[in-house]
């Protein structure tokens, strides 16, 4: 039988000493039992994958609002892959997978229906303005029931990555700051193989330096990013990208965000009015009618507050629900 303590050991044995150590972890902010079998960091992990909020973002646009087709990725899809690059880079650099996993699992759990357009539209019209990796933790802190009790109780070590995923934070640990970058190396990549998909762009479209320099498929380009992060971090005591390899994934993201984010074949301006329209109008309708709000959040609205509260049962609606509950205020 392979007992937490004896897995605790092995990452001693087997993890660099740059690795995070499940057995130094600063713990939790609530105090509660360790468990027989998982350390704290597998345990995280595993209170993220059985979350709801978790099991909402297969409904939650990526990029493409309500896609007809079957395989386009979704933010389920999306923090599925980063997890699958994160953990690879995680093992070749002998850091800790579990660490490197839980980040990944809940690292988008925060963001808005229908992409970044309703991330924009819900931080214009709540006060205290939004950003999707503070709802994250904020899910994770208070709105997600577990057996923990409010919210899921996770290690600082997780929150810490999740909060500084994006914008200009730098997670504590080095795992944290693989999954800053394997959530790019993800995006760019399956955003460009499905707007080739959707006919967008076309291969001949691609920037050809970078392409030349990242590879001519997905695979290879993934791989690419991710063998020269292993090869530029291997012994540095950080995370990092060769200049010739983050230039040639830039270049690629600036191509995307000007043929594709903003291309009217992604959202036309009908989409955009209606987004810009839905977000404002579910928030107001809220705003006006708490009793509305589902039972798990009205709970919440005396010690935080109307406005928070709304925000976060918007900010938590899957695109299709928002969708249908903007259709009904309109008739």
């Amino acid at each position: 039988m392979l007992t937490r303590e004896d897995v605790e050991r092995r990452e001693y044995e087997i993890l660099s000493p740059d690795a995070a150590k499940a057995a130094e972890s600063k713990g939790r902010r609530r105090d509660e039992g360790k468990c027989e079998f998982r350390t704290d960091f597998q345990r995280d992990r595993d209170r993220i994958i059985h979350s709801k909020a978790l099991r909402r973002l297969m409904h939650k646009t990526q990029v493409y609002i309500a896609p007809e087709e079957d395989h386009f990725r979704t933010r389920l899809t999306h923090t599925l892959e980063v997890a699958q690059i994160a953990r690879t880079i995680a093992r070749a650099l002998r850091l800790n997978e579990d660490l490197t996993e839980a980040i990944a699992m809940g690292h988008d759990l925060g963001h808005t229906p229908f992409g970044h357009a309703g991330e924009t539209a819900l931080g214009q019209v709540h006060p205290g303005g939004f950003r999707h990796n503070v709802q994250s933790i904020r899910v994770c802190d208070v709105l997600e029931k577990s057996s923990a009790g409010r919210g899921m109780n996770l290690t600082e070590e997780v929150r810490d990555g999740i909060l500084n995923h994006t914008g200009a934070g730098v997670p504590t640990t080095l795992e944290g700051r693989i999954v800053k970058t394997a959530d790019r190396i993800a995006y760019v990549n399956h955003d460009t193989d499905d707007a080739l998909r959707n006919g967008i762009i076309t291969e001949g479209d691609l920037p050809k330096s970078a392409i030349s320099f990242l590879g001519e498929t997905i695979s290879r380009r993934i791989n690419t990013l991710t063998r020269d992060m292993v090869e530029a971090s291997d012994g540095t005591g950080d995370i990092k990208q060769s200049e010739a390899c983050l230039e040639a994934m830039n270049e690629l993201r600036d191509f995307l965000f000007a043929a594709v984010y903003r291309s009217d074949l992604v959202e036309s301006d009908a989409e955009r009015y209606e987004i810009g329209n839905a977000i404002p109008a579910l928030y107001d309708y809220y705003s006006k009618n708490p009793e509305k709000i589902s039972l798990e959040y009205q709970g919440l609205i005396g010690e935080y507050g109307l406005a928070e509260i709304v925000k976060d049962h918007v900010a938590g609606m899957t695109d299709r629900y928002a969708w249908e509950m903007y259709k009904k205020l309109r008739k």
